[in-house]
């Protein structure tokens, strides 16, 4: 019987979440395709795309040898130059959780049209003029791609948006793979060990998967590995806690990649979480004390700890997906405190 080819485009774009989540063994799967989404008509607002840099310059604004003391003028001009970058991913990323809470297509079709845009003009993909602008590209690439991630089974991609935003999105994973593959060739260079490594691990899996590049996510899930064998018996992070007052901060932050790592190793059939006798366990139990009591992050390093009066969806929106697999009553009630838990370098919300 004959079908038009609207009806065809339809049923197409009605079968490919669960096309994506029963691919055969050599397709990469985020945990995002195990979970199809019913489309709904629920209207979304887009921004108009913004002009985004090809080339960026930037600089830390930390300025003692622990990288834990903040220049507030220096802060402030960081801040001035990622506003726009950092807004653009906002906006990626709420259209594309609102696509996963709602099922609204015209938001699934925001975040094509926008990444869309940022591919055509190849952001981030010229010049990073220092370290920062490297942290800075690997962070927003995790946003970008978790984004595209959420809506990849929308059916509202088109098949020449999916293959500019791919395209980009491999090159920014190249890009910020290498960065850190020539910083390990340097003596001391701490960002290619600490919590940035994990960080372009966790954004360089993500448009691994995407692209289903094998090769990358190899890369991504290897960060994994090191950062599991980074955790030492008492759950700290040697470089982490030479942070001095931020050493609490950064275990958390070190946290937040290393969780969503496992999640991507879990649903491509790789046991992350196993890693070194369940290493990553002893860091998860050091970050819960220590947002209920930072006393040891204290004692540890000689200084008090900088903290927040509330509980952030940074510092506890990984305890979601982790719980499921590892339900933990005290986590459980850490994450019931938080307001939300959409954290924008995440990629929004956490898996389901």
């Amino acid at each position: 019987m004959f079908k038009s080819p609207l009806i065809v485009l339809v049923v197409v774009a009605l079968s490919l979440p669960c096309a994506i989540a029963n691919a055969g063994d050599d397709t990469l799967r985020s945990p995002w395709d195990l979970h199809p989404v019913a489309a709904t008509g629920e209207p979304y607002t887009c921004p108009a795309p913004p002009q985004l840099p090809h080339d960026f310059a930037t600089k830390s604004y930390y300025i003692d040898s622990h990288h834990s003391i903040a220049d507030p003028a220096l802060k402030k001009r960081y801040e001035d130059s990622v506003a726009a970058i950092q807004d653009f991913s906002r906006a990626v990323v709420r259209a594309a959780d609102a696509y996963q809470t709602k099922g609204s297509r015209a938001a699934a079709l925001c975040v094509s049209t926008l990444l869309g845009d940022a591919a055509k003009q190849k952001a981030l993909t010229g010049n990073m003029d220092g370290s920062q602008p490297s942290y800075v590209q690997g962070w927003n690439l995790g946003s970008w791609a978790v984004a595209y991630l959420k809506v990849r089974g929308s059916g509202v991609v088109s098949n020449q948006q999916s293959h500019e935003i791919l395209k980009w999105l491999k090159k920014l994973a190249e890009d910020n793979r290498d960065y850190y593959e020539d910083k390990r060739r340097r003596p001391g260079a701490l960002d290619a060990h600490n919590n940035h490594l994990y960080w372009a691990g966790f954004a360089i899996s993500a448009a691994a998967i995407a692209n289903n590049d094998r090769g990358l996510f190899r890369w991504g899930m290897d960060a994994y590995r090191e950062g599991a064998h980074d955790i030492r018996d008492d759950g700290t992070l040697p470089l982490e806690m030479d942070r001095a007052q931020m050493a609490l901060h950064y275990h958390l932050y070190a946290l937040v990649p290393l969780v969503l790592l496992a999640e991507f190793g879990e649903t491509n059939g790789l046991d992350l979480y196993a890693e070194r006798d369940y290493a990553i366990k002893r860091l998860v139990a050091r970050c819960v004390a220590g947002l209920q009591d930072p006393s040891f992050f204290q004692q540890k390093t000689g200084v008090a700890q900088v903290t927040t009066p509330e509980i952030q969806a940074w510092e506890i929106a990984w305890a979601q997906p982790y719980t499921r697999r590892f339900p933990d009553a005290k986590l459980s009630a850490l994450i019931a405190q938080a307001k939300w838990l959409n954290d924008t370098t995440s990629g929004g919300l956490p898996p389901p």
